[in-house]
């Protein structure tokens, strides 16, 4: 399997099993943060190989390259600004639910002391 091949796959994973949250989130921050991203990698994972921190095999990725970073790097970018902001999402309406049941279950218990 190639490495567009699997960027695919988890990209589209990614997208089908948060999709109604991604729906309800605002576009700009989104693209922005994305952007953010790929310029990070860019940078970054062109040092990293001229580095020789790591190495593609060449059958395995396009060969097309943004500056020294192989297209395919920019996958994990990708998902990184569409997944961050949906478990933010996710995992911050769980922890306002539980903070509101705490706080009910407090007042009561407060209430019943009196």
């Amino acid at each position: 399997m190639t490495n567009l091949v699997l960027n695919v796959v988890v990209l589209a994973v990614l997208v089908a099993v948060s999709w109604r949250v991604l729906r309800r989130l605002r576009p700009g921050p989104l693209v922005c943060t994305a952007v953010v991203m790929c310029v990070l990698t860019l940078v970054f994972d062109t040092l990293m190989i001229a580095a020789d921190l790591y190495v593609y095999h060449p059958d395995k990725i396009l060969g097309v390259y943004l500056w020294g970073a192989p297209l395919e790097d920019f996958a994990y970018a990708f998902a990184a600004a569409l997944g961050m902001p949906v478990l933010w999402t996710v995992l911050g309406a769980r922890g306002r639910e539980r903070t509101a049941g705490r706080g009910s279950e407090h007042g009561r218990a407060a209430e019943d002391e009196r």
